[in-house]
């Protein structure tokens, strides 16, 4: 088999000039959005940066350079890349007990893993986790990045706040003392600034519009009125004398801590996937336009493979920034190369100035990110569900919660998976057949006689139908044939298949037993109605020479004609 790269990573962008049809007004379309984009990015990433318990410029850092590499090596025309909440937990838990060697170490891992998914053109079989899970640990999510801003926005003072949720929340109530009324308040009015600016204008971001007013308020009461509030330079003092341009480290890798982060690396990598994958497809509904997953995995991975060494962190497509690309013109991946070249602008030039930004005002901006991640029309509308999807949606946001997010996700998709073989499994059946409840024929049987005609039974010939797929979920039902159906003077003993679209190992060994015991019994087994797949699969495992292939039967009457001849001559 010869495997082209080719066939799986085709960047969108190459496409673009390739077809020769970029056009100057395409370009400029592309470079207002960009800009646009640019500066909505910018208190997000900031503020991203900070809330994952890393600095500010490292939040920056990463939409910079994951901005323009999704952009430049994805499988979408608009999806825009950078840090998002969805990182958010993960990345704090991971920098809280690893240290920044440890998160370098997972982002990359988690990068890989993603290339490695693209390769194998996995980009299609993430878009089936189901969709509870997604909306349980993105909610679960959002209630934690809430929890986490509760201290900035009231002003508490807390040395060294728990990460975990109930620790968490007693630190708060304890310590609700030091709450100061103008933190408070200033955060308050920032993020009534947010929810009120669309009404304004939707082309200018209110979470922009309410770092400028906050900051500037906070400057001119520090000064005239002698009150302080906390800021990114009291919180990072360091950045008060200038901001250095990061360069390329790597990590002191070992293979006990690689394996250590292989865990929440595929978390990282898992939770990248499904978030850019479902932006791009959204994108996708919008504009007519078709994304390639594979593509936008493995140009994921690059990003995420690369941009740590540069202190940045775990980066995937945004959804928001996405739209806003898309509302104000965006053609092609240019505008998010584009939004990743102002970014840079703005570190370069104006990062210094961000040291005066209220950490009350990035509270407020991120309790608004966790209102829009918590999807609670959603989460309220699965819950009149069925019993499957309502426990696994809230086993997943509590353990999101409460736990961890990458418990939540294993146990999530893992319930999700016994519970769906469960319900495939009540589907299927085994049951025994007589001669008024097997019909002559069927038109998958392409049988000769009426539709009202009935089978002849001779006796001692028993039918058994099995309904639906003949796989490890229907093993103990294969037994009833033998506790529940048997006849005593059993000489012959139809399985009919017409039912069965496919047939796992576990089910073919059960057949294999079943088999066997017919023979010690002297009872002939003979199949019926196998389609072409279950009949290449038992060629191909030997099963069908092990039987004989006399005995396996395309349809219902020529299988009941040598049942009923054996049962006479015996």
């Amino acid at each position: 088999m010869n495997f082209k790269i080719s066939e799986v990573f085709q960047p969108k962008v190459l496409e673009v000039f390739k077809k020769g049809c970029y056009s100057k007004e395409a370009f400029t379309a592309d470079l207002i959005a960009g800009i646009i984009v640019g500066i909505i990015a910018l208190p997000l990433a900031i503020a991203f940066g900070i809330a994952s318990g890393v600095s500010p410029q490292q939040g920056l850092i990463t939409a910079v350079v994951a901005g323009f590499l999704v952009s430049f090596f994805g499988g979408s025309h608009f999806l825009i890349g950078g840090p998002t909440g969805a990182f958010i937990v993960i990345v704090y838990g991971i920098v809280s007990q690893y240290g920044m060697s440890g998160l370098i170490i997972a982002t990359v891992l988690a990068g890989i893993m993603l290339v490695i998914m693209g390769i194998f053109k996995l980009g299609s079989i993430i878009k089936f986790i189901p969709y509870p899970i997604v909306v349980g640990f993105t909610s679960g999510i959002a209630v934690v990045i809430f929890s986490t801003q509760m201290k900035d926005f009231f002003g508490l003072t807390i040395e060294n706040l728990p990460s975990e949720f109930i620790p968490q929340w007693t630190a708060y109530i304890t310590n609700f003392g030091s709450f100061k009324l103008h933190e408070f308040l200033l955060s308050l009015g920032c993020l009534l600034i947010i929810i009120f600016w669309p009404k304004v204008t939707k082309k200018v971001p209110g979470s922009l519009i309410a770092i400028i007013v906050g900051t500037v308020a906070s400057i001119l009461l520090a000064k005239y009125a002698g009150i302080d509030f906390a800021t990114i330079g009291s919180k990072f003092p360091e950045l008060v004398n200038g901001i250095e341009i990061p360069k390329p480290q790597a990590p002191k890798i070992t293979y006990e801590v690689a394996t250590s982060l292989f865990q929440p690396a595929f978390t990282i990598a898992l939770l990248c996937a499904i978030e850019s994958l479902l932006a791009a497809m959204v994108a996708d509904g919008v504009t007519g336009k078709r994304h390639n997953s594979n593509t936008e995995l493995i140009g994921q991975g690059i990003a995420n493979i690369i941009t740590p060494f540069f202190g940045g962190i775990p980066a995937t497509g945004a959804l928001a920034r996405t739209m806003a690309n898309i509302n104000n013109g965006g053609k092609s991946p240019v505008a998010g190369i584009i939004h990743a070249i102002v970014l840079l602008l703005i570190f370069l030039f104006l990062m210094p100035y961000a040291v005066y930004i209220p950490l009350g005002c990035l509270a407020a901006i991120l309790v608004m990110v966790a209102y829009n991640m918590s999807e609670w029309r959603t989460f309220k509308y699965l819950l009149k569900g069925t019993k499957t999807d309502v426990s696994v949606l809230l086993i997943t946001f509590f353990l999101t919660v409460i736990i961890d997010l990458t418990v939540a996700i294993e146990v999530g998709l893992v319930l999700a998976i016994i519970l769906f073989v469960r319900r495939i499994s009540e589907t299927s059946s085994i049951k025994a057949l007589d001669g008024t409840t097997v019909a002559a024929t069927e038109n998958d049987e392409k049988a000769q006689l009426a539709d009202t005609e009935q089978l002849d039974i001779a006796k001692g010939v028993e039918i058994y139908e099995i309904d639906g797929p003949f796989f490890f979920g229907l093993a103990s039902k294969l037994d009833e044939i033998d506790r529940g159906f048997r006849k005593d003077d059993l000489k012959v003993r139809i399985l009919r298949m017409r039912k069965v679209p496919f047939m796992d190992s576990t089910g073919l060994n059960n057949l294999r037993s079943l088999w066997k015991r017919s023979q010690k019994e002297g009872v002939q087994l003979i199949l019926s109605g196998v389609n072409d797949n279950v009949n290449n699969y038992l060629n191909k495992v030997g099963f069908s020479k092990e039987l004989g292939k006399e005995y396996i039967f395309p349809h219902i009457i020529p299988a009941l004609a040598k049942a009923n001849e054996m049962a006479e001559k015996k």
